[in-house]
């Protein structure tokens, strides 16, 4: 109990936006949270009472019989353990430290990620085995909501090529009532991108096996946060990257499933479909795919690099479809144009360089979600080589803005006093209460460049901060100020996977290319700090991040010049 009230104490003393609201509260000039009955999403009616077990009315193709051949490599997040010949039942009851590791062995990750040439017999006997050791719905993380869901999915695609046992069917159809019960609805405040998920393993689920009630509540489900989760544009709200490729390979899903089926949602999960890859041109740099937010322990970024524009859709997830499905997505992929502008993100590619910036309209990071604190850090290839980037998130070990991978200390932004840029976001903050701490973060493209004006240190009393890139081949200029007064430590960093050594007062970078640049700002030395660049959960490789400090008087200007040797 003490070490609640001191942790509480210490979070208040840190965050006076939290100390505004609860001022706001207690003087009614603000709502508190707003109603919901969890687990039961409005749009479903006051009275939807859940699923039933229904009985599967579809049969799934036979698994050809007999023992797995060799040993199954299974591609957990940031691990891949051996399985010998007859070791499944010890497989599906292996412990691991990381829980995102664990639920993805529950959650059958591995399937889609199976080596070519691994015996298709594996997924029978380890789900075999997993169902004896978890044969029926209980409160376990074996049978969480999301993780039931993508074990449901991952089977269901992997039947269609290869079949399952044919006592799969009675278990996977009791999936759906035990996705129903816990449906991961929390308000429209406080609700990810998981209800969604939801939805989308009983419709598959409901397709498959011919659960009718499955279906439709996975449809409505679906239909609803479809117009949710996604802005109009077509990017999914919740600033990460890598989580936009991957509910668009959950929308690709639903609606080869619905065109499959003839089903009357077709068009409307089209249309959802086509917004969200409308965006992926706008993210696709020359040098990688940009990760720029959380990364996803579903799966790997590589895995879903089919779904980018002009890429070949044999292998990765795509390869796993029907040669039909393959045609019909590549098809809609290729005749879907690229998105006019996005919200929240900007691309710019202008004099041999290449670009992304995130900043969020609203000037906080979407709630809840997956976005960083990125403001003003952009992604930056140079050539059609990556030179400056983010560097992602590998682990979910530490919670939210726990996190160092989240906040300003490992993106290339400009922070004021150590602080990160936008404030710590809460579910119960009304939208009128936020715009009043921070305004939007506001991106715009310039002749030779693209500048930002965010407000994201007004909760300290200090105005908006400028940040202006400037291109021309070979070289880049970033103008920044910061208005505000008295005196404050300034600090602009960069990230990048170069080889960094520091010559005099600039920082010389070298490429894998060869290629050499000099970083140098006209106030500050480099300071270089190892981290970690993520390039899938719990997989990344070396990198630096430089960092340019300075003790300033408000208001403050300053210049970051990049020139190639």
């Amino acid at each position: 109990m003490f070490h609640a009230v001191a942790r509480k104490g210490r979070q208040l003393a840190a965050d006076p936006v939290l100390r505004r609201w609860l001022l706001a509260r207690a003087l009614g000039r603000t709502p508190a949270e707003p109603g919901f009955v969890a687990h039961r999403p409005a749009y479903l009616g006051p009275d939807w009472p859940g699923l039933p077990l229904e009985a599967p009315t579809r049969a799934l193709p036979a698994l050809a019989a007999g023992e797995p051949e060799g040993p199954l490599v299974l591609r957990l997040p940031g691990i891949t353990p051996t399985v010998p010949p007859g070791g499944a039942e010890a497989a599906v009851a292996g412990t691991f430290a990381d829980v995102e590791t664990q639920l993805a062995l529950h959650r059958f990750a591995w399937v889609p990620l199976m080596d070519s040439g691994a015996d298709p017999r594996w997924v029978g006997a380890m789900w075999s085995a997993w169902a004896r050791r978890h044969p029926a719905p209980d409160g376990s993380m074996a049978w969480h909501p999301y993780t039931a869901a993508e074990r449901a999915v991952n089977l269901l695609t992997f039947a269609a090529r290869h079949g399952l046992p044919e006592d799969a069917a009675a278990p996977l159809a009791a999936h759906a009532p035990a996705i129903a019960a816990g449906l991961e609805w929390f308000g429209d405040h406080h609700t990810s991108n998981h209800c969604a998920n939801n939805g989308r393993g009983l419709y598959l689920l409901g397709l498959a096996l011919g659960l009718e009630r499955a279906t439709e509540a996975g449809a409505r489900i679906l239909l609803a946060e479809g117009e949710r989760i996604f802005r109009p544009s077509g990017v999914l709200r919740e600033g990460s990257t890598h989580y936009h490729l991957l509910l668009t390979r959950q929308w690709a899903s639903v609606w080869l499933a619905a065109r499959t089926h003839s089903r009357p949602e077709t068009d409307a999960f089209g249309a959802v479909l086509a917004g969200a890859m409308a965006v992926l041109p706008h993210f696709d740099l020359p040098g990688r795919f940009p990760l720029m937010g959380d990364i996803s322990p579903d799966c790997p970024p590589d895995h879903l690099s089919c779904l980018l524009p002009g890429r070949p859709m044999a292998a990765g997830w795509t390869g796993l479809l029907a040669v039909a499905d393959r045609a019909a997505l590549a098809e809609l992929r290729d005749r879907t144009p690229p998105a006019a502008s996005v919200e929240g993100w900007l691309r710019r590619d202008i004099a041999g360089w290449s670009g992304l910036w995130h900043g969020e309209p609203e000037g906080w990071s979407m709630m809840p979600g997956h976005g960083h604190q990125d403001c003003g850090a952009p992604e930056l290839h140079a050539g059609g080589e990556a030179l400056f980037v983010d560097a992602g998130r590998g682990s979910y070990a530490q919670a939210g803005e726990a996190d160092p991978y989240v906040g300003a200390g490992v993106h290339g932004g400009l922070s004021v006093d150590g602080a990160d840029p936008y404030p710590q976001n809460r579910p119960y903050y009304a939208a009128e209460f936020r715009a009043a701490q921070a305004g939007p973060a506001g991106l715009e493209a310039i002749p030779d460049g693209v500048r930002l004006v965010h407000h994201g240190y007004r909760r300290f009393g200090l105005g908006a901060v400028e940040r202006v890139w400037r291109f021309r081949e070979g070289a880049m200029r970033v103008d920044d100020t910061v208005e505000g007064r008295g005196r404050h430590r300034i600090t602009r960093r960069l990230v990048t996977g170069a080889a960094v050594a520091v010559d005099g007062g600039a920082a010389i970078l070298t490429q894998p290319s060869g290629r050499r640049w000099r970083v140098a700002a006209e106030d500050a030395r480099p300071a270089l700090s190892p981290l970690t660049l993520w390039h899938a959960y719990g997989e990344g490789s070396p990198g630096t991040v430089l960092a340019f400090e300075t003790e300033a008087v408000l208001p403050w200007r300053g210049t970051l010049t990049v020139e190639a040797l």
